[in-house]
């Protein structure tokens, strides 16, 4: 599944417009390399997102076309979460 997608059915980033921006800023790496939007993301793979002030650290666990609000927090799992200061 692509990477823009993946961010927007596991309800990481709301919107996949938002999430093609995100990943085109260089702010996705998909194990460890700079990730463009259209990479292919599989179960297994560990992506990093630099959320304005928060950078996490996600192992993607499931990838579906589709996902209820309820389901989507099991398409991942959180493996490192900090703050970052932009000072």
């Amino acid at each position: 599944m692509r990477l823009d997608k993946y961010l927007k059915v596991s309800r990481l980033i709301k919107r996949r417009t938002m999430a093609k921006e995100v990943a085109s800023q260089g702010r996705v790496k998909v194990n460890g390399q700079a990730a463009k939007p259209g990479t292919e993301v599989k179960p297994g793979d560990e992506l990093e997102v630099l959320f304005g002030q928060k950078h996490m650290t996600i192992r993607i666990d499931r990838v579906e076309e589709s996902a209820k609000k309820e389901d989507a927090a099991t398409f991942y799992s959180i493996l490192k979460e900090e703050r970052v200061d932009n000072n």
